[in-house]
């Protein structure tokens, strides 16, 4: 199977190669093969060359290029993989985001209850004492509802 597929895989290279000019280092010489015209210093030598030394520019030629189709490939994967690796890097910061957004709202809620027990003891220690008239304990009423509401508010928020 494997072999086919590297049989189809230069059969379409060699395609490839016939339609367009492409450049071969072989034997320390640089070739230019065109269709099945290779190519020296812009002189056609196929003629002069061997069928034997034809193939094997032949074959580099296809060993190139599917070398530079492996690393074209390579590199798309490696793209795929930052993109990957973004997202997910995307998605822990808006987890530990909204992590920190429930501590605060906890927080809040908190010091919100914590406010409101405060004015509740200080407006019971004024009250047993009688220093509270009767527009202070609207005054107050008015300041424990205001703190009332902040609770239920930072408690919707968790």
């Amino acid at each position: 199977m494997k072999t086919i597929k590297i049989v189809i895989t230069i059969i379409l290279l060699f395609g490839v190669t016939i339609s367009q000019a492409q450049k071969v280092e072989y034997n320390g010489v640089n070739y230019v093969v065109k269709k099945n015209a290779i190519f020296m210093d812009g002189k056609d030598i196929t003629t002069s060359l061997s069928p034997e030394q034809q193939a094997n520019i032949k074959n580099r030629l296809s060993q190139q290029i599917l070398a530079d189709k492996k690393l074209k490939e390579a590199q798309k994967e490696q793209k795929k993989a930052e993109k990957r690796q973004k997202a997910a890097e995307k998605r822990q910061k808006k987890a530990e985001n909204e992590i920190k957004k429930k501590e605060k709202a906890k927080k809040n809620y908190s010091d919100a209850q914590d406010r409101y027990e405060k004015q509740v003891k200080r407006h019971e220690k004024l009250k047993n004492k009688g220093k509270l008239s009767p527009e202070d304990e609207v005054k107050w009423q008015k300041k424990l509802e205001g703190l009332q509401k902040q609770i239920e508010k930072t408690k919707r928020k968790m």
